[in-house]
Order: C-alpha cells, then sequence, then structure tokens
C-alpha cells in the first residue's frame, strides 16, 4: 500500500541508534571494531542498549541484553555488526542473544573477520532466529571503515594531517611553524589524535619541533607515539622520552645498521628512559604499518615532515587527508612544503582526491579527503 514504509525501513531509525552509540568509543576498541546495540521488546519498545567500550571489555550486545533484562524475550536485537562467534576475550556474542530468548536479528554489516565472516549470522540461522542484514550496512562500514581496512590489508586506516598556510608553506624558510594554525584548529588536532591508536613522526619532526604528540587528555591511555627513525640520530633529551606522559616506541632498521658506537649509545639512552625500540626488515611506511596492525591499532594518524609523508602517500599507507589551512602568507621560495617531490610529470598522474566541503576552526580552515573512495565489504 502506498506510504507505508517496508519492513526494512521501520529498522532504519532503531539502526542509527545504535550506530550513535557505536561511535561512543570512538578510538578505544582496536583491535576490534566500533559495534552498538539496542534491544526492543515483542511490542517493538525499546528495553535495552549497549556499545563496546574497550577491547577486553563486554561487547556491545551482552550488555544490551543484561539491560533488557527478561523484557528481551521473543524480541529483537538490532546490532551494528554481525555479532561474534568464537571465543576470544569474551564469550560469543551469538550464544549471549540465544540465551537470551531473542527471536530476531537485525544487523547492518558483515563481520569482515575471517573469524567470523558470515558464521555467526549463520548460527543465529540455524537456531531458528529470523535474521535480517544489510540495515545502513554503507554506514556501519564506513564507521567502521579503518577496523574493515586493517582487516583487508593487513595495515591500519592511516590519516595524514598537516597544518600550512594559505600559500601552501607549513614553515618559514629558517625552520619557525610555530603557531601556523590557531587555538581552535589545535584542539581539533587534539581530539583528532584521541580517535587514533598512533600518532607517527619521522626524526627530523623530533629534533626539529620536540613535539607532544598527546591528545592533551582526550584520551586515556594517550595513543602510542611513534618515530620512524633509519640512523636513530636523535636528540637525546625530548618530550617524548618522557614514558609517564604516553608510551613511545622507536621503529629502525634492522641489522646491520646499528654497529656504530654512537648509535649503540643511543639504543641503551632511549632504553634506559624506558622507550620501546622495534627492529623493522625494511625501515619505511609500509613495514612500520604492518608491525602496528600486529599490535592492534586499526587507525593512525601521520603527523611527520614532507619526506616521510610522500613515502607513506606512495606506499599506500594514507587514506585520508586532513589539512588545516590558516589564513596567513608565509612567502619565500625555500619554505617548507606539506609534501615532498612525489615524482609525477603529468597531471593525469597526480593524486585526486575525494574532499569533503570544508570546515572553520575559528579563523582555519579544515579540509578532509579521501585518497581512494571506501570500498564497503559485500
Amino acid at each position: 500500500m502506498a506510504g507505508l514504509a517496508t519492513p526494512e525501513q521501520c529498522w532504519i531509525p532503531w539502526m542509527r541508534r545504535a550506530l550513535q552509540l557505536a561511535a561512543l568509543a570512538e578510538g578505544r576498541t582496536s583491535p576490534n571494531p566500533l559495534v552498538g546495540a539496542v534491544v526492543l521488546d515483542s511490542d517493538f519498545r525499546l528495553v535495552g542498549e549497549g556499545f563496546h567500550a574497550r577491547a577486553g571489555l563486554p561487547h556491545a550486545e551482552p550488555g544490551a541484553l543484561k539491560q533488557a533484562g527478561k523484557a528481551a524475550e521473543g524480541g529483537t536485537i538490532v546490532v551494528t555488526l554481525e555479532p561474534c562467534c568464537h571465543q576470544g576475550r569474551t564469550p560469543p556474542c551469538t550464544e549471549a542473544i540465544l540465551a537470551a530468548g531473542i527471536q530476531r536479528v537485525v544487523v547492518a554489516l558483515t563481520d569482515p573477520d575471517p573469524r567470523v565472516a558470515g558464521g555467526g549470522l549463520q548460527r543465529l540461522r540455524d537456531a531458528g532466529l529470523e535474521v535480517i542484514s544489510g540495515i545502513l550496512a554503507s554506514e556501519a562500514a564506513y564507521q567502521n571503515r579503518a577496523f574493515v581496512h586493517r582487516v583487508r590489508t593487513g595495515r591500519p586506516w592511516g590519516v595524514l594531517k598537516w597544518a600550512m598556510s594559505l600559500d601552501g608553506r607549513t614553515a618559514l624558510p629558517n625552520g619557525a611553524s610555530q603557531w601556523i594554525s590557531g587555538p581552535p584548529a589545535r584542539a581539533w588536532v587534539h581530539q583528532l589524535r584521541s580517535q587514533c591508536d598512533a600518532v607517527i613522526v619521522g626524526g627530523g619532526t623530533v629534533r626539529a619541533d620536540d613535539p607532544l604528540l598527546t591528545s592533551r587528555g582526550h584520551r586515556s591511555p594517550e595513543p602510542l607515539r611513534v618515530v620512524l627513525s633509519r640512523s636513530l640520530d636523535l636528540p637525546l633529551s625530548a618530550q617524548l622520552w618522557r614514558q609517564t606522559t604516553a608510551p613511545t616506541l622507536v621503529a629502525h632498521a634492522g641489522s646491520g645498521n646499528m654497529e656504530t658506537a654512537p648509535q649503540a649509545n643511543h639504543v641503551a639512552a632511549l632504553q634506559a628512559q624506558g622507550v620501546e625500540l622495534q627492529k623493522l626488515d625494511h625501515c619505511d611506511p609500509e613495514h612500520l604499518l604492518r608491525e602496528l596492525a600486529r599490535r592492534g591499532c586499526n587507525r593512525v594518524l601521520w603527523e611527520c615532515g614532507p619526506g616521510l609523508a610522500s613515502a607513506a602517500l606512495q606506499q599506500d599507507c594514507v587514506q585520508e587527508i586532513a589539512a588545516v589551512i590558516a589564513p596567513k602568507l608565509l612567502g619565500g621560495e625555500l619554505a617548507r612544503t606539506p609534501l615532498g617531490d612525489l615524482g609525477f610529470t603529468a597531471m593525469d598522474q597526480v593524486f585526486s582526491l575525494n574532499c569533503e566541503p570544508g570546515l572553520s576552526l575559528g579563523q582555519d580552515i579544515l579540509m578532509q579527503a579521501q585518497v581512494s573512495a571506501f570500498a564497503a565489504p559485500n
């Protein structure tokens, strides 16, 4: 009958609520995904809500079912991601759903994790539950794009951030760069860091800027601070070495690059301050991200200089760019720019980005873009 909502459309408002719940844990669930859930009783009244707050804590479904209690019997659970069917740090969510007497499960996205990958939904169907999937699937996939990307590629989702003047400079010819952007933009960057599992710089940034690289309390614990350095020519006194503030990892070249006495002295001095050192077979962005994925990082933030930024782009380690543009003119032919030489010789070789509308941050403008369009899993 014209004007009546289809059954699928009826679930959309509840799925939007589940997505809102999932977003409450942005940056805190890695290596797990963001998940939200709502429980409706047999009369389609809201009786329970939950979200996955942190890895190791209960998943969204058990939390929502616990809140619903006996009212969940014969009801519906609406969840943003397929319920897990394997034993991890917490029991399988499929079993909690079955134990609660739920009769219908509405899911946005099938879990791309090979340990699940449709198995959770099949377990529920085999038990006689009605399963409806694909409700707001694209929105759910985009919300979990970092998790999906890591599962697909073995590397975290990379965000490259810089602040520059209106004439495209990130520093004056003498290297001075503080502060190009204003306080609102810097506060936004602190919030961005809180949504990432690691913040990455190169040795040049440590030497030039002595950055702190924390969220300024927006996240606890703070994201891992990472320095990628081939030579280990790093200052022995830097804010990054204060491990009571936040943990720091120095990733460096493997055997054959650690033979000189100065390098050995640097290793000993850093380790004495509690800094972790990690040898890489190849000291480059791709191998660093594979190591960070192994450590459970879903999303990382590149806050590096032009050389490392260019290498990260060329090695497909950047999926998203955040550029803060300040209404200032720095000038100077030798002034630093956000990126180094990418080797392009024709316009049909350049990176073409998918940009979002600009956002005002005080006097500054934030431009965000994806390097390539995100493809949701089937």
